[in-house]
């Protein structure tokens, strides 16, 4: 019975150790679980932010080739409201879906700024309709839809701990003629 009582604090000093190993593992498991089920979930609301952006900014091209047909806008490539109609139509139902999932993954900040940013697609939709040619209050919506986009962009950037700000409003470079 001696040698076993001699033996005994080495038996207790391997379960420790094993118990200690297991518990770390256990922990560590944990730790890298939560840390990649983190990354898939930010990777799926970067990829609904993008589709929603996607399917709005289709719709706003839309826009300004219709403003061009109407006069109100220098886009190259100008569209009838009649050509357009098919389109418009088919990027309203894109926009279903890519709202649904916005809505279900999307911040509270980036869902409201998104918002804004459709209600102001909306305008310029409803103003187009309308067939004038005021390029004054064209310019008005443009300059606010910019603006909504700007703020989706930056709620987006924020929600995602990306850095601030984006190229969309730097000027481009002068173009320059190939001889």
């Amino acid at each position: 019975m001696s040698v076993f009582l001699q033996q005994l604090p080495a038996l207790i000093g391997v379960v420790v150790g094993a118990l200690g190993s297991y518990l770390a593992v256990v922990r560590s498991d944990r730790a890298r679980f939560r840390q990649e089920t983190a990354v898939r979930w930010e990777e799926r609301r970067l990829t609904v932010y993008t589709e929603y952006a996607r399917t709005l900014k289709a719709s706003v091209t839309l826009a300004y080739r219709i403003a061009a047909h109407l006069g109100n806008d220098p886009h190259p490539h100008p569209l009838a409201p009649r050509e357009a109609a098919a389109a418009q139509a088919e990027a309203a139902l894109d926009r279903d879906p890519a709202s649904e999932a916005l809505l279900m993954l999307g911040s509270r900040t980036v869902v409201d700024k998104a918002r804004a940013w459709a209600a102001t697609v909306l305008e310029m939709e409803r103003f187009l309709r309308g067939a004038v040619c005021e390029p004054d209050a064209w310019q008005e919506l443009l300059e606010r839809q910019r603006a909504a986009r700007e703020g989706y962009y930056a709620a987006v950037r924020e929600d995602l701990a990306l850095a601030p700000g984006h190229g969309a409003r730097r000027p481009l470079p002068p173009v320059t003629d190939i001889p």
